[in-house]
């Protein structure tokens, strides 16, 4: 027991990083028990699962299984006279097999009574170490193929069942372990979703959507009715949307999560927000902008009344920009307050509303209640109708500063957006200070990315006129592959910014159909770059690539 025990204490302290004072505690709580160090470790949730496997297979001398079996009718004809359902009841997978031998998967070593069984048959065993995640797949599958049957699922209409399995080990260690995985990648979201008669579990990083361990057929519903009943929702309900959230520590880190349900024809999709509780410090470096627009931001958000507003899509930062901006003008003689659905960070000295729409507590009457607060600054978290739109402005020509946001692809299709809306010019006129236009894209990992080759480069440059934007000299990279950006070739994300002043020159022209054309032309005159053309100078400063400009902004 102590030479095991030493040699987990050793493989932890040259290999894992525990957080401080773990391993003297585990020790410490080893004194009056019987447990083994890594049983200890793994059952106090100390222990990275992900490490588990690397774990018993140095220790033991075993090789990690990588992959799904594929049990030819030999193997199976060889399995007809091996105990599979014991092994199975004991989390130990047959892989593969014939007359002379037999691969076995494991989760947990420390099974003396299946090691012996094992002993006993007339083969060699040859042992591969799983994740308890991978077991609970192979599991089925290799029901599946050896007992010629699928796993019937759980009935659905059985709550009460549903309600014990959801709150089973298995199931809340699967919901827990997704949910940490996701913060520690960064995940914005994780979605869980039907596809092809099973559900499939995938994070969104830095915009994009990776997949995740599959999740075992036994546990599907009892995953989603875990979720359910965590946010607060109506585990029987299943033919209507519902919206939930879960408050709850990943690791160290205190999270809100913002939870929706939506029927579809083969089950229920659920799409699970990651919003981090503690205080972001933001500022607009951070965000990418360069820095001439930088200097006009600063310009815009020093004034004292107008509004500023910022257009994209979901997803595109419009927050966490309006967060930025109201972090460099916030200071204790400067009263701000924000009306946000939802409250995504906490911002210190700022007042910040939550909107809720059961109670008839929308955008327009958060607003026309925070009018009556004397505030400096207000921030309203989107311009979604014409009374919304007209106290914001309203407010701006009676001496506040309003930053919001609507929902238009450029910059200066806010203008028609808002007289879609029908506010009126001379509103327009008076109130908009200026309107920036969002988007986002990835950045190339700086530990891998590679120089794209100087026929390459020309090729873009002449393609897309990239010797056009003023940069003295042009480095285009392309992305590769490597540990720190999980073999993806990127890692963070950069804004792309187009930025239009609502200055003089706008204010003369009418707002008639062919605004649109003549605020292209003005900003082409003025050499206001647009979405792409920012894009483009990420691009040549190595920031990233034409690949993600054409994505995100072509």
């Amino acid at each position: 027991m102590q030479t095991w025990n030493s040699k987990v204490k050793s493989w932890v302290e040259n290999n894992v990083i525990l957080e401080p004072g773990r391993l003297e505690q585990a020790e410490r709580f080893l004194i009056d028990t019987d447990d083994k160090l890594d049983t200890l470790l793994i059952n106090s949730g100390w222990l990275d699962e992900e490490k588990i496997p690397n774990l018993y297979a140095s220790l033991l001398g075993c090789k990690v299984w990588q992959g799904i079996p594929e049990y030819s009718d030999d193997a199976l004809a060889a399995l007809e006279s091996i105990n599979v359902e014991f092994l199975l009841n004991n989390d130990f997978i047959p892989l593969n097999a014939s007359q002379k031998c037999i691969e076995v998967g494991f989760s947990n070593p420390h099974c003396p009574h299946v090691i012996d069984y094992l002993r006993l048959l007339n083969a060699e065993v040859v042992f591969y170490v799983l994740s308890s995640k991978e077991i609970e797949l192979l599991k089925e599958h290799c029901k599946t193929f050896i007992f010629k049957h699928e796993v019937t699922p759980v009935n659905a209409e059985n709550l009460n069942a549903l309600k014990e399995l959801a709150l089973g080990a298995p199931t809340v260690n699967l919901v827990n372990s997704l949910i940490n995985k996701g913060v520690r990648l960064g995940a914005s979201d994780l979605h869980i979703e039907p596809v092809d008669g099973r559900y499939r579990a995938r994070y969104r990083i830095d915009g994009i959507l990776k997949e995740a361990e599959p999740i075992p057929n036994s546990l599907q519903l009892a995953v989603v009715s875990r979720i359910k009943i965590l946010s607060g929702m109506d585990i029987a309900e299943k033919r209507r949307p519902q919206d939930g959230k879960i408050a709850m520590k990943a690791g160290a880190t205190d999270l809100d999560i913002r939870c929706s349900t939506l029927p579809l024809g083969e089950g229920e999709s659920i799409v699970m927000r990651f919003l981090i509780k503690s205080a972001v410090r933001f500022n607009l470096s951070n965000l990418g902008y360069s820095e001439d627009l930088i200097e006009k931001i600063n310009a815009d958000i020093k004034k004292t009344s107008g509004v500023i507003l910022m257009t994209g899509p979901t997803g595109s930062g419009k927050t966490t920009s309006l967060y930025s901006f109201l972090s460099q003008i916030n200071s204790p003689d400067v009263k701000i307050v924000t009306l946000e659905d939802p409250i995504e960070y906490q911002l210190p000295g700022v007042n910040q509303v939550q909107v809720n729409a059961e109670i008839g507590y929308d955008f327009s009457t958060g607003l026309r209640s925070i009018v009556r607060q004397d505030p400096d600054v207000i921030m309203v978290g989107e311009i979604r109708d014409n009374e919304t739109a007209k106290i914001a402005l309203q407010s701006a020509l009676t001496g506040h500063l309003v930053f919001s946001t609507v929902h238009t692809n450029d910059a200066p299709s806010a203008y028609t957006r808002l007289l879609d809306l029908g506010i009126q010019e001379y509103l327009l006129n008076a109130g908009l200070v200026s309107i920036m236009a969002q988007r986002l894209a990835r950045k190339l990992c700086e530990h891998c990315k590679e120089p794209l080759s100087a026929q390459e480069s020309e090729f873009l440059v002449s393609k897309y006129g990239l010797d056009k934007l003023g940069e003295k000299s042009i480095s285009l990279f392309k992305p590769s592959a490597c540990s720190h950006c999980e073999q993806t070739g990127y890692q963070g994300r950069v804004a792309f910014l187009e930025y239009l002043p609502c200055d003089s020159d706008v204010k003369r022209m009418a707002k008639d159909e062919k605004l649109l054309d003549n605020l292209y032309e003005l900003m082409k005159q003025k050499h206001l770059r647009t979405l792409k053309e920012d894009g483009f100078l990420k691009a040549i400063q190595g920031i990233t690539t034409i690949d993600e400009v054409l994505r995100v902004a072509g």
